[in-house]
């Protein structure tokens, strides 16, 4: 998949919305080389490896869920993502984007501002932030999963669920985890790597 009528086979938008992705698109491609916002090897399929990727992470988040945090965003995956098909399909959730690099935060921004995204972005480290009372809470290639269960524990709603997306060696990242923590765990095949997962989780608690 590298185009977005190949996208729209597998994930359905809006027109408004479509226009607001291939926006983005540009100006990833224009800004990465600059501050290396994706591997450069992915920009050749960038509607599957990343819009695609974070796409299926807002299809297996909370419907209730209101306030959705992206942790070390980057180049917005998967919360930027999750804010443009927010304001078609849930206008009624606010997105916030932690990003502590400067540059990709300016990104961030300037994507907002261009595709007419409502995001708050925050650029500063997850950890010096107070809680930030997620609903759900995303994260792709930040920490180790143990890592980002105490990030989790400070900033996730008690009724909330963590949504992180992890490679081939996720059981080894879940067994090193559940030796500090407890919490509850729905494992999601990737729709963009068979060998990759989204790990859902809530109940989290040290052990």
């Amino acid at each position: 998949m590298n185009s977005s009528a190949e996208f729209t086979v597998s994930r359905n938008v809006s027109r408004e919305t479509l226009e607001k992705l291939k926006l983005y698109e540009a100006l990833l491609r224009k800004w990465t080389p600059a501050i290396n916002l994706v591997a450069k090897s992915t920009l050749d399929t960038i509607w599957e490896r990343h819009f695609l990727d974070s796409a299926q992470v807002f299809d297996l988040a909370l419907k209730s869920g209101r306030h959705w945090v992206d942790m070390g965003s980057g180049g917005g995956f998967p919360g930027m993502i999750a804010a443009i098909l927010a304001g078609a399909e849930r206008p009624e959730m606010q997105v916030t984007l932690v990003e502590s690099d400067n540059r990709k935060a300016t990104f961030l921004a300037t994507v907002a501002r261009e595709t007419d995204t409502p995001v708050t972005v925050i650029s500063e480290r997850v950890e010096s932030l107070p809680d930030l009372s997620a609903d759900i809470l995303t994260a792709r290639a930040l920490a180790p999963l143990d890592q980002l269960l105490a990030f989790a524990d400070k900033h996730l709603m008690p009724t909330g669920t963590a949504l992180f997306q992890k490679g081939a060696n996720h059981t080894a990242e879940i067994e090193q985890a559940i030796e500090k923590w407890q919490f509850s765990l729905q494992k999601h095949i990737s729709m963009t790597d068979p060998n990759a997962v989204i790990l859902a989780i809530g109940g989290i608690k040290r052990v």
